[in-house]
């Protein structure tokens, strides 16, 4: 994939931006959560869709802090744990009030389970409407992987870890998902 084509990543600014503007939407609760989905968790728009409540929850149905995200709902056999952060974890309580945990997490306005493409149409018009050119559904997974390689080092990991974290079967397709730092760059060599 070429770098002109790559989805852009969200900066803290515009996943605020965001997130205040979600705050205003009609199902914000169910909006909320779809975008952290991406952006914290960096799940693909297939496995928003086809995320179940049963993933997010233990045998007695109380609500974990991590995804256990089936092969059928990932890209290939790429499914696995999905540690959520604590922004992901509040959103998913607070949409989680009230409702039984059975069956699909993000539901239409008709109370029925999107597909994948209607998820990349929510994020595409998401982010037409904030002016986010170049930001599609794959921005927020490519903001996490760029976030995580940042900040890995911090707590004793590598980017085996991000790769781990990422679901990828390579640390090469890791690597291409990362956003380059011009900042950094200059500030390294001094």
């Amino acid at each position: 994939m070429s770098l002109g084509k790559q989805a852009k990543t969200l900066n803290e600014t515009q996943q605020k931006v965001v997130l205040s503007h979600l705050a205003t939407s009609r199902h914000f609760q169910r909006n909320q959560v779809m975008f952290l989905l991406s952006c914290d968790a960096a799940l693909r728009a297939k496995e928003i869709a086809e995320l179940t409540w049963e993933m997010l929850t233990d045998g007695e149905g109380n609500l974990t802090d991590e995804i256990r995200l089936q092969d059928k709902a990932s890209k290939g056999r790429s499914g696995g744990v999905v540690y959520q952060s604590k922004r992901l974890q509040a959103a998913i309580r607070k949409y989680a009030e009230g409702r039984v945990l059975k069956g699909r997490v993000v539901l239409s306005q008709r109370g029925a389970g999107m597909n994948a493409q209607v998820v990349i149409n929510w994020f595409y018009s998401l982010y037409r409407e904030l002016g986010y050119e170049g930001c599609s559904s794959h921005s927020g997974r490519r903001t996490c992987c760029t976030r995580w390689a940042r900040n890995i080092h911090l707590y004793g990991g590598s980017i085996l870890e991000v790769s781990k974290m990422m679901r990828h079967s390579s640390v090469s397709m890791t690597q291409r998902y990362i956003e380059v730092s011009e900042t950094a760059c200059r500030k390294v060599v001094g």
